[in-house]
């Protein structure tokens, strides 16, 4: 998704797809299944959809048929989307999608009238308090369940350990809560924001943990995140940038051997309406 000037690109979306299915909590979909209508078809919004993964993770899981009409403010990440839609709900009803290029976290009220859920995924830390307390009262006054997956907490565990990793995972959550033209990120913040704003609204929500844990068998990825994750926090604090050259050396390689092993934690939140 894109919000403000940060921007994911096409091929990290598509390389962090597995990891996001594998992390989100199966147990926030149970309890939107209590929601979402049995005699007919649920309209879900997905906020921030990038390349429709969210979409090709959810609507396989619920019943009945769906139509899914996905927000970006990238024009190609719709396109992708567009073009790779969901497959037909688990009873095997139809599924359809639209696409709506729109800034999110500027929606009118009116634009999620009749949605069934909200969704989003990867977007919250990304957003500054402003964007994200305007983003909670459009989607509390919709009045349906809010399904938002995979907002980071600013815990990252790699093994084996380096003394150089603590350093570099302060800097880059700095870097998450850094100052743009937007204003200030939430980065790790942001789940706790979300909750007191729907809280505050007297909406319930319940939140669960969500990692992704990379091993061997997600080298590539573990890769791209380490590279981004040091570029990122070497932006913030250039003083890394010496010991960070040797330090990306030798755990590039442990990835590239399958004997690097990455957890970065997240949480979802599914707001509930009374």
């Amino acid at each position: 998704m894109t919000t403000g000037q940060v921007r994911a690109s096409s091929e990290w979306l598509r390389l962090r797809e597995p990891a996001d299915a594998a992390a989100r909590a199966p147990e926030l979909v149970e309890e939107v299944r209590s929601y979402l209508p049995t005699d007919g078809g649920a309209a879900i919004h997905d906020l921030g959809c990038g390349t429709g993964s969210m979409a090709r993770w959810l609507a396989v899981q619920l019943t009945g048929p769906q139509h899914w009409v996905m927000y970006d403010r990238d024009a190609e990440l719709l396109t992708l989307a567009a073009a790779d839609p969901p497959g037909e709900a688990s009873d095997r009803t139809p599924v359809t999608i639209e696409t709506r290029r729109r800034d999110i976290t500027r929606l009118k009220p009116g634009e999620l009238a009749g949605a069934a859920l909200i969704t989003a995924s990867a977007l919250l830390d990304m957003m500054t308090a402003e964007e994200l307390g305007r983003l909670v009262a459009t989607c509390a006054g919709s009045g349906c369940p809010v399904l938002i997956a995979l907002s980071v907490t600013g815990r990252v565990e790699l093994t084996p350990t380096d003394p150089f990793d603590q350093s570099v995972s302060d800097a880059f959550n700095a870097h998450q809560r850094r100052t743009t033209g937007a204003g200030r990120l939430l980065g790790p913040d942001a789940v706790g924001a979300a909750v007191d704003g729907f809280t505050r609204l007297g909406i319930d929500v319940l939140v669960r943990p969500s990692p992704w844990r990379l091993a061997s068998g997600q080298a590539a990825l573990a890769a791209e995140w380490f590279t981004g994750w040091l570029a990122a926090a070497c932006e913030q604090r250039p003083e890394l940038g010496a010991e960070a050259v040797p330090y990306a050396r030798r755990r590039l390689a442990e990835a590239a051997a399958g004997r690097l092993s990455v957890t970065v934690h997240h949480q979802d939140l599914l707001a509930r309406p009374s």
